[in-house]
Order: structure tokens, then sequence, then C-alpha cells
């Protein structure tokens, strides 16, 4: 059986979320962590300080284990759980910005839920649907709508 996640942990919420979650907290050393919107994953230990939210990359090993991402050189410190990690951050002088000091909750549980699977075609449908063009005939880099820019050498 798997462990429950623990209630600092808020998931798939936004870096703005985020931010303001720890603002209406408004004391130094609040922290939360989330899943990192650009690398999948990974995960986010967000604290705040002085009207600031500092942000440090989280990974979960092979193993298992969680460790905070750091700068070239300094070694990496490698926790069991979420936990384990957040009780090493609570002392002073590990790194961060700021020690974490209070949590910030979420309201909601988290259920991991199985993926839904997509409704049976409705058969009076089928005839409405158009075949799709291939690939090979979209034209994105001359579209005048289009987001490509041509980039020209120096």
């Amino acid at each position: 059986m798997a462990a429950a996640l623990p209630v600092f942990y808020h998931g798939a919420i936004s870096r703005t979320e985020c931010e303001e979650l720890l603002g209406k907290k408004n004391k130094d050393g609040a922290y939360l962590i989330r899943d990192s919107e650009t690398i999948q994953g990974a995960m986010c230990l967000c604290v705040y300080k002085q009207k600031v939210v500092y942000t440090y990359r989280l990974l979960q090993t092979h193993t298992g284990n969680y460790t905070l991402m750091t700068a070239g050189g300094l070694d990496e410190t490698f926790f069991k759980n979420l936990d384990d990690l957040v009780r090493h951050y609570k002392r002073k002088n590990q790194g961060l910005a700021m020690h974490l000091r209070h949590s910030v909750k979420r309201k909601t549980a988290l259920l991991i839920q199985p993926p839904k699977r997509p409704a049976p075609p409705d058969p009076s449908e089928a005839q409405e649907k158009q075949a799709p063009v291939p690939e090979e005939d979209h034209d994105y880099e001359n579209a005048p709508d289009s987001e490509y820019v041509e980039v020209l050498p120096d």
C-alpha cells in the first residue's frame, strides 16, 4: 500500500497559485511542495521569505529517494521520503534562502484516479467526421498566422 501524500504537497498547482497561497500565509519560512510545470516527474519546494517565493527543484531518483537539485560542485543529499526532506530543511543553514517553518496545507485530499476511458463512438456521428489532412500537407512555415519564424544567419 502506498504511503499517504504529505499535507504540504499540493500536486499540480501553477506557480501563480503557489505564490498566492504562500502570500496569503505571509510568514517567512512558509513552504509547500508542488509538481513542476516544466519538468515532468519533478517537483518544486517553494519557500516564502520577505514577500519573495524561492523555488527549488526536487527530483526523485530511480530508487525512489528524493533530492534537491544543487549547484555544481555541491554534494547531493538523498531522503527516503518528502517528510524526511522537509525535516532536514527545517534546520537552519542547510542552503535554502530560509529554513522551513510553516507548512501550507492543502485543503482537499489528493486522490490518484485511474485514467478515464474514452466514450464509445456514437454511430450517428461517424458519417459527420472528416478524414484528417496528412501531416506533409501542412505548410506551417508559410502560413500567415503561423508562430514559426524563419531565422536567417548573420
